[in-house]
């Protein structure tokens, strides 16, 4: 009878390390119930509700036909190309934007990182955290709008609109690495959230407006730019980059962010800042 090798027996009374997946399956699930605990999902989640019933009120007071909501696509685009970048925003700022510099500011990452997990499991299992938070969310917003569309409309739903839907979750994507880097590139909660809320809700469209209006260049490094394509793509027929005389016979173009280049844009600040973000994680020192 031969003996087993000593490669086939294993350790005894050591427990195994859980695999990568299994650590990010637990950060993931810890992570969602700090958000329930703190109660950030549930006030982003009036935030939208409210934001919804203004529309529901405005729609139902002066009717589809004073607003000049002609067809569904005029319907969904008044309704969803005017609010979810702004609810996708306020995603970002809620679950990302304090998601790893919390960890430096209240030291519990430092209690983290002590135990036998990889800080890419941390990382990635924080940022899955947040894109559930934020797609229940989303979910629930578009579940609204639809319940209206097909009040006023129907069943008839555009297919502009499913469209719409998927670019605004890479939109979502995009700005939730982008809101991950600038929280691993402070230690500050509070610096971290006001630095990413500047930048998308008065900055990047400041910049954006400057950039292409004054300077006459088109913006196509700007990640709001690149999220025109969810507006857009509501309008028929869809918006296209156009050039006139303006005073003085000054040649003046009006850009509009085409779907190809927008995809580009969104995925190109998605990859860039994550890793980033990621690096910047692995580097930095807990004290």
């Amino acid at each position: 009878m031969s003996k087993p090798s000593l490669k086939s027996v294993a350790p005894i009374g050591l427990p195994s390390l859980p695999t990568s997946i299994a650590q990010v399956g637990t950060i993931t699930k810890y992570e969602l119930l700090n958000y329930f605990r703190s109660r950030r999902f549930f006030v982003l989640l009036i935030i939208g509700i409210v934001i919804s019933a203004i529309f529901t009120a405005v729609v139902g007071y002066y009717g589809i036909a004073y607003l000049n909501l002609t067809s569904a696509l005029v319907f969904y685009s008044f309704w969803w190309g005017n609010s979810i970048t702004l609810v996708v925003i306020l995603s970002g700022i809620f679950f990302g934007g304090d998601a790893i510099s919390g960890e430096f500011q209240n030291k519990t990452g430092y209690f983290l990182v002590g135990n036998p997990l990889r800080r890419s499991s941390i990382y990635i299992g924080k940022w899955i955290a947040a894109l559930t938070a934020s797609l229940i969310i989303f979910a629930i917003y578009a579940a609204i709008a639809v319940g209206n569309g097909i009040y006023y409309f129907g069943a008839n739903i555009p297919y502009q609109f499913g469209d719409s839907l998927v670019f605004s979750v890479l939109y979502l994507i995009a700005v939730l690495g982008f809101t991950f880097f600038f929280s691993s590139l402070f230690k500050s909660s509070s610096m971290s959230i006001l630095v990413t809320a500047i930048l998308f809700l008065f900055a990047f469209s400041l910049i954006e407006l400057i950039v292409s209006r004054l300077a006459q260049i088109e913006p196509w490094f700007i990640i709001t730019y690149g999220a025109g394509i969810i507006g857009n793509v509501l309008m028929d027929p869809y918006p296209l980059t156009q050039s006139t005389r303006g005073p003085g016979g000054r040649e003046v173009s009006t850009f509009a962010v085409s779907i190809p280049q927008g995809i580009e844009i969104l995925v190109g600040y998605f990859v860039i800042t994550a890793v980033i973000g990621l690096l910047l994680f692995e580097r930095k020192e807990f004290t």
